[in-house]
């Protein structure tokens, strides 16, 4: 997709569709305005005789509006304009682009990038816009053996500002925009394919060619004789059941100074999960494929902020595994000694990205990191908890957590904080470990932290559970990409 910014009267413009916004009550925006004023009413007439009422979630498609060098005139109902926040902003975006796609056009001029909302300047506007966009038109048909075309693709969308002044900077939030918009397609598109295609060696391949294609990236793939020299007996103990080897993927981003502590991304990896032997019901196992979105989201940020070549050093690390039952697999209660030197025992073969983890944390000590972020499709507790729209998250560090808390807010991916509080560590004690994998079925997603906290000792660390944000379920099926724009805003806000 071609994205553009522009200023200019929306009458005036050569285009094969212009998009404005009504307000509920019938009130016209600015944009509309100019155009009802050009037609001599004609946008007004309709309205008084009832075609639209400008509620949010309403349309109205206009064909040679006299006055109007546009081919079509497209108008949105935004609801009342003292009630338009960041999310009606973005939903507002979101029907326009779902409509305009199913129009025919090949290209569209948007002036629902001039609503006024409250807090927010044009630069937030236009990199909400184009997200949203990509986000919207976003298709994964690569295995249908009849990958059907659309007739007329939606080839070019212009956003607006009114004043020229603004564009320079718009212009910079377009180009960050389509980097993360890019990010999260690579995050999406790896968590869809099935894990007859994703297994952890085509993660492998995925992060090395990304690094083929960028000279500020560079890959370093540990087999599990490897990880076995380094003492990873816990992630080992994962990967143990299944025929495909492991692998520990480390990507590295470094275009500033040496002496700067890089940011240190850790993405669960597990690209399908059985459960091994304490193996999960058949009902939606299909879903579990995506228990790689942690991974996928930190190639994702990765690829994002190479293309962006920020000034910043960056290091991804993926543990990536199957978890499978076998005559080879864990069985619950084996003991198992960590990377760190501290015994596990396994009281249930479900917890497993616990403990891949737990052993990539770990490692990522090798870098002094300035600080230390997991992501994982981590707890089913966690989508009882806070549902589909929130990732969980949790940190030994608060400044961090607001760090990430606003930035979420800032792109439209919110987190929310769960506690940590040492009284939950106590639901891990092993009568013959140093730590259980499991607390029992209280407070599920606190005391999977806690577990991994036991490994982020001095380090500032957070962990973001994505079990209920990395996909969708149902008619809509298929990952949504989420963290990725969380995470690449927390960087954009650290570089400022």
């Amino acid at each position: 997709m071609d994205f553009n910014i522009k200023s200019g009267s929306p009458e005036k413009q050569r285009t094969a569709c212009v998009i404005v916004g009504i307000f509920s009550s019938r009130r016209l925006s600015h944009p509309a305005k100019a155009i009802d004023k050009a037609s001599k009413q004609y946008i007004s007439t309709l309205i008084r005789r009832g075609d639209m009422d400008g509620d949010r979630g309403q349309h109205l498609l206009l064909h040679n509006v006299p006055g109007v060098m546009a081919d079509r005139v497209l108008l949105i109902g935004c609801g009342k304009e003292r009630e338009i926040n960041d999310g009606a902003y973005r939903q507002i975006i979101r029907n326009s682009i779902t409509i305009l796609n199913k129009t025919g056009a090949l290209e569209g001029i948007n002036y629902l990038s001039e609503l006024n909302i409250k807090n927010r300047d044009y630069s937030w506007k236009i990199k909400q816009a184009v997200e949203i966009a990509e986000h919207t038109l976003y298709q994964f048909n690569e295995l249908k053996s009849k990958n059907k075309k659309t007739r007329r693709p939606l080839r070019k969308i212009t956003y607006t500002v009114p004043t020229r002044r603004e564009l320079s900077k718009c212009e910079m939030s377009i180009k960050q925009a389509c980097a993360i918009a890019n990010g999260v397609k690579l995050a999406r598109d790896l968590g869809n394919y099935p894990s007859n295609i994703c297994t952890p060696t085509y993660l492998a391949k995925q992060a090395t060619k990304l690094a083929k294609n960028n000279n500020s990236l560079s890959v370093n793939v540990l087999e599990e004789s490897d990880m076995e020299k380094l003492g990873m007996g816990s992630l080992l103990s994962v990967s143990q059941g299944s025929t495909e080897p492991a692998k520990l993927i480390i990507l590295e981003y470094k275009t500033s100074k040496k002496t700067q502590k890089p940011i240190v991304l850790v993405g669960k990896g597990v690209t399908f999960d059985t459960g091994g032997i304490s193996i999960k019901p058949s009902q939606a196992m299909d879903e579990m494929k995506y228990d790689m979105c942690g991974a996928a989201s930190v190639l994702g940020t990765l690829s994002a902020v190479a293309e962006l070549g920020l000034p910043i050093n960056v290091v991804g690390i993926v543990p990536a595994t199957e978890n499978m039952p076998s005559g080879d697999a864990t069985n619950p209660g084996d003991i198992f000694t960590s990377m760190s030197g501290q015994t596990v025992e396994v009281l249930n073969t479900d917890a497993e990205g616990r403990l891949i983890l737990c052993d990539a944390i770990t490692y990522s000590k090798k870098y002094n990191p300035d600080v230390v972020i997991d992501i994982a499709t981590l707890t089913g507790a966690c989508v009882i908890a806070l549902g589909k729209h929130a990732t969980g998250l949790l940190s030994n560090h608060n400044p961090l957590a607001r760090e990430i808390i606003n930035a979420g807010e800032d792109a439209g991916d919110r987190a929310w904080q769960l506690p940590l509080w040492d009284e939950y560590q106590q639901q891990l004690n092993s009568p013959f470990a140093d730590i259980a994998n499991i607390g029992g079925r209280d407070a599920g997603t606190i005391t999977a932290a806690c577990f991994l906290s036991r490994f982020a000792e001095k380090l500032q660390w957070a962990h973001l559970d994505i079990a209920g944000t990395a996909w969708l379920s149902g008619s809509k099926k298929g990952a949504t990409g989420r963290p990725v724009s969380l995470l690449m805003q927390y960087i954009l806000n650290k570089i400022k």
